[in-house]
């Protein structure tokens, strides 16, 4: 019998929810310019998880569970074939998985089951961070303006993920596809990092969707 307390945060009968970005565009408009230079977008009420662990133990629990491989590499990211779910690297025995809404509960007992007896963590992040994707033909442009982080081509190709300053903030940085990039924004930061990706797409031209 597991001597862990399994909760569910997404509780039946689907109650409304804000997502970290909503007061943002509540309090403003958000801009949709044509021929914008740069887009962003809020992936809001993705489920996200941390686990921690040895890596030989974590790995074949996650390919039984999710027919994917744990990124052995650091700073790296694996995704699935529909881009939905991923797993990253983020130190040597700490990965974030990412998938879509409502799939954590049932996901995270699964690995339980999986891992049995092994020596790990599991823990449900997902209220208290948000993804914001950025593209468009300037977006490497606007991220040079926001971190040190050398964001080229040839230092940060397709997936690849790393944890970074961004302006004053602290985010997970990563490139899922060529013209793709995705913060990983904590709740409490979301609107900052929001309003200074609009600020440094000002002169590109910046298109919010939603």
């Amino acid at each position: 019998m597991s001597e862990v307390r399994e909760f569910d945060t997404r509780p039946a009968g689907h109650p409304s929810a804000e997502s970290p970005l909503a007061w943002s565009f509540h309090r403003q408009t958000p801009p949709r310019e044509a021929n914008a230079g740069v887009a962003l977008r809020e992936h809001a009420f993705l489920d996200h998880l941390i686990l921690r662990g040895g890596a030989i133990v974590l790995d074949e629990a996650v390919r039984e569970v999710l027919g994917l491989a744990l990124p052995a590499r650091p700073n790296t990211l694996t995704l699935d074939d529909g881009g939905e779910r991923s797993i990253q690297w983020l130190s040597p025995d700490e990965w974030l998985v990412i998938v879509p809404a409502g799939e954590a509960f049932a996901l995270e007992r699964r690995l339980r089951q999986a891992l049995g007896q092994a020596h790990f963590s599991i823990v449900n992040v997902g209220g208290g961070q948000t993804l914001v994707e950025l593209s468009g033909p300037q977006a490497r442009e606007v991220l040079m303006k926001s971190t040190t982080y050398d964001v080229h081509p040839q230092a940060f190709p397709v997936g690849k993920g790393v944890s970074v300053v961004f302006a004053k903030a602290s985010v997970v940085l990563r490139r899922p596809r060529e013209d793709v990039w995705e913060l990983v924004v904590r709740r409490s930061f979301a609107d900052y990092c929001y309003r200074w990706l609009l600020d440094a797409a000002e002169e590109f031209g910046a298109s919010v969707e939603r």
